[in-house]
Order: C-alpha cells, then sequence, then structure tokens
C-alpha cells in the first residue's frame, strides 16, 4: 500500500507541476500581450505550451524530483527547479532556432520560465513543510524494523532520530541472537533474526532494514527470504566497504545484479546533455569562428617558419589517447628545445610552465595571451575526445609520472575549460593545487557547474587573465 500511495503521490505532483507551468506560460503572455493576441494565433501557442510541458516534465522528472520525496532537503528541491529551467531554456531556445519561429517573443519565453520557477519552487516549499509537520504529528509515518546492532547500525538509528521530519517510525531492532532488553540509541532490541516472521505478524513493518557486517551476509539471506514471502520490503545498507570517494549504485547486467562503485557522476541525462551541448556549441563555434580561424593561419605561416597547426598525443577519458590540435605558437623544433628549460620551470610537478618562454613566437605570445590558440580543440570536441568543460588533458609523459591520487583527474572526458583556469590560470604554480581543482570539479560535477565556468571563462580570455 505504502508503495501506492508514493506512486500516486508522484503522479499527482507530476500532474500539478505541468499545470504551473501552463500557468505561468499563460501568465507570461499576459505580461507580454494581451488575451486578444492569443485568440489570434491560439494554434502555435497551443503547440509551443506542450513543448514546454514536455521538456519541464521530463528534466523535471530525471532529475529525481518525485524520487524519495520524504527525505528532499528544500535545498535540493530549489536546484533542480532551477536546474531544470536553464537546461529547458536551452533545448526550448535550440528548438526555435531549428525551426525558425521568428514571432516568438524572447521576454514572453523569460517571464514563463521565471514564473515557473517560482512557482514550483514555492509549491515544493511549501509540501515539503507540510509532510513535516504531519510528520511530526504521527502522520503519513513509515514503520521500519532494522536488522543489526553494531556501529554501522547505530549510525543508521542516530540519522534517523536526528530527522524526525522524514516519518520514519523505527519500531524495534534485532540481532543474530536473543538480546532482548538492550536498548540502543532509544529502541529495543526486540528479537533475534529466528524470530522475524512472528515480529512481522505482531507488528505493522513496512520494511525491514539490514545494517549488518559483511560476516553477516551468508546468515541473514533466509531472513530476506522471509521478508519476502511475507510481502514486506527489504532494504540492505550497502556502506559495507570504507570508501572515501565512491559512489554505491545498483545495476543490472542482462539478469546480474551488480553494486557497483563510482567516483563520477552517473547521471546520465545530465552527462546526454553535457555531450549535445558539446555537439551544437563546437559545430556552432567553428563556423562563426571560422574567419578568426584564417586569419590566425596565415599571420602565423607569415611570420615564422613551420606548420600552422600544432598537433601532440593527449590523454582523454580513462588514459585513452587521441590527437589534440592548437595553432603553433612556438618556433620549430620547440619540443626538442624543451631540456635546455627544464631548470627555469615555475610549476611544480610533472608540467612545464615558464614565463617568457623564448620558444614562443610574437604571435603566438598574443594567441596564447587570449587563449586563440586553443580554438582548433573545438574540433576535439566535436569529434568527442574533449568536451567544452573538464580537466584539462595531459600528455602521457605527464601521466606516467602521476601519484596514484592524480589519476582520478582522468575518470572524466577531459575539456578546453576548467577550474583552474578560472581560478588562477598560469598564476597556479602548485601542480597538487591544479588537481585538486580538477578533482573538486569531477566530484562536484553538475550542468549547473559547468555554466558557472563558462560564465567566468569569457573574462579571463577577452582579458588574457593569467596566460603565460
Amino acid at each position: 500500500m505504502i508503495k501506492e500511495h508514493h506512486a500516486l503521490l508522484r503522479r499527482l505532483m507530476i500532474s500539478f507541476d505541468l499545470c504551473i507551468v501552463s500557468v505561468a506560460f499563460f501568465i507570461g503572455f499576459l505580461l507580454r500581450y494581451n488575451l486578444k493576441d492569443f485568440y489570434e494565433d491560439s494554434g502555435k501557442y497551443v503547440v509551443l505550451v506542450s513543448i514546454l510541458l514536455i521538456i519541464w516534465g521530463i528534466l523535471l522528472y530525471n532529475f529525481g524530483m518525485y524520487e524519495s520525496f520524504r527525505t528532499k532537503q528544500i535545498t535540493d528541491v530549489l536546484l533542480i527547479v532551477v536546474e531544470a529551467a536553464l537546461i529547458g531554456w536551452g533545448f526550448l531556445g535550440g528548438f526555435i532556432f531549428v525551426t525558425k519561429i521568428s514571432s516568438l517573443s524572447r521576454l514572453h519565453i523569460f517571464y514563463s520560465f521565471l514564473l515557473a520557477v517560482l512557482f514550483i519552487g514555492i509549491e515544493k516549499v511549501v509540501l515539503i513543510q507540510y509532510f513535516r509537520y504531519q510528520r511530526k504529528k504521527g502522520f503519513n509515518t513509515r514503520n521500519i524494523l532494522i536488522v543489526g546492532t553494531g556501529k554501522r547500525a547505530q549510525r543508521f538509528i542516530d540519522l534517523i532520530n536526528k530527522h524526525i521530519e522524514w516519518g520514519i517510525n523505527i519500531i524495534g531492532l534485532i540481532d543474530s541472537e536473543v538480546i532482548k532488553g538492550s536498548v540502543i540509541y532509544g529502541h529495543k532490541v526486540i528479537g533475534a533474526l529466528k524470530d522475524v516472521r512472528e515480529i512481522i505478524h505482531r507488528h505493522v513493518i513496512d520494511e525491514v532494514v539490514f545494517v549488518v557486517p559483511r560476516s553477516w551476509l551468508g546468515m541473514i539471506e533466509e531472513t530476506m527470504y522471509i521478508c519476502e514471502t511475507e510481502g514486506v520490503q527489504v532494504s540492505v545498507a550497502i556502506d559495507l566497504f570504507e570508501l572515501k570517494i565512491s559512489k554505491a549504485k545498483h545495476t543490472y547486467l542482462d539478469k546480474l545484479p551488480l553494486l557497483r562503485f563510482e567516483t563520477v557522476s552517473d547521471k546520465l541525462l545530465s552527462l546526454f546533455v553535457k555531450r549535445v551541448f558539446d555537439l551544437v556549441v563546437s559545430g556552432i563555434a567553428l563556423i562563426l569562428l571560422s574567419p578568426v580561424l584564417a586569419i590566425t593561419a596565415i599571420g602565423i605561416k607569415a611570420t615564422s617558419k613551420g606548420c600552422i597547426f600544432f598537433k601532440q598525443h593527449r590523454c582523454s577519458l580513462h588514459g585513452r589517447r587521441f590527437a589534440l590540435y592548437k595553432f603553433r605558437t612556438m618556433v620549430e623544433n620547440a619540443e626538442a628545445k624543451l631540456q635546455e628549460l627544464l631548470a627555469y620551470n615555475e610549476m611544480k610537478g610533472p608540467v612545464f610552465k615558464m614565463k617568457n618562454d623564448p620558444r614562443i613566437t610574437a604571435v603566438g605570445k598574443f594567441l596564447r595571451k587570449f587563449s586563440i590558440d586553443e580554438f582548433p580543440q573545438l574540433w576535439n570536441v566535436f569529434k568527442g575526445d574533449m568536451s567544452l568543460a573538464g580537466p584539462r588533458p595531459p600528455i602521457p609523459s605527464e601521466v606516467e609520472r602521476y601519484e596514484p591520487w592524480q589519476r582520478r583527474r582522468l575518470s572524466m572526458r577531459p575539456g578546453i575549460t576548467c577550474l583552474w583556469q578560472v581560478n588562477g590560470r598560469n598564476k597556479i604554480v602548485d601542480f597538487d593545487e591544479w588537481m585538486r581543482l580538477d578533482l573538486e570539479y569531477i566530484d562536484n560535477w553538475s550542468l549547473w557547474l559547468d555554466c558557472k565556468i563558462f560564465f567566468k571563462t569569457v573574462p579571463v580570455v577577452l582579458f588574457g587573465i593569467g596566460a603565460k
């Protein structure tokens, strides 16, 4: 019954949110036009609002708005709404660009998204506060039986005790043997593993949660089978290993269940949006910047000997190698002259950075200052070797000298711009600090973080901040 209640609540919230989007669209229209204009061109607006509903519905659902609403925090909910609005705005803008609908008002679209964010945000805050009030009063609760009494189980109990608003009611604890009467964080041990069936019959139990040590895994199978036959939901705490970074995820390979530990984001929709964004933006940028690329190529060829482009093997995702392209900014045989300059390296670690590097040409210095030399990497982004945002792709010889903890920066597709570039660029001379920023990006990645990096990249490039 609890499962049906959750499904019904999810459907109601989705329906209500879509109604809010429709209302926001209509109010946004009235703020920009008048009601007469709507009737005169109603067909176009019906199509547009239908597309908006699809965009909002898919994004809110896939960003987890309707999952585990019982335990969601207000900040999490508001972040999902804002993120969905920004990406939805981008999708709609792309649709308008492709279909070449020129009669739509940008102000109307802006009002629609702004009001939708405001209304949905208010609705979710009110809903969360209402649920919390109901649960504190003892309504809308979920009864659980906890299997386990060790340190991990105690941490689990303490977590639930600190969040009354979750509405989780602990009926009691059970251990491997009968130790009735013991009290842990205010909850009694009411039996042993062999007593599970009797306890389920005697109490109202919605879920049995196993928070047990690894040594118990062979002992609890029969107990889990009892819960299965009784129709009671079972959860098993999977913090069985003291991993500091990885996040556990349950998945399947055909019919084989797997417990996967991932160190990067598993938001498949967000990653898909990131790739589509990379593909579209890099393609458009290559076309729009083609005059700049041509002028740059002529300038390089006219002022120094050598090829126009500099091609170098770099490491991509998990060490895959690819050919990275840049405009040549150094003299010929610059790589051969590197050994003579190693004593002047200003970067601590396996990379080489030097102020006033004598190998850089006059044109090359200008190109580097404003990152024009990086423009050919848009082709790498278009091909899929790189992304617009991500850790900078390292040279294989540098990777060979990485410390073990530094290799984790290879767990995400490299990018043209990153936190290192917008937080000081070449002013950061400590390689460990550079690595820390890359790992910070990987651990906290989201589409919104990419957007913030793009916004910060613009002044860095325009004013040549931190360039060498």
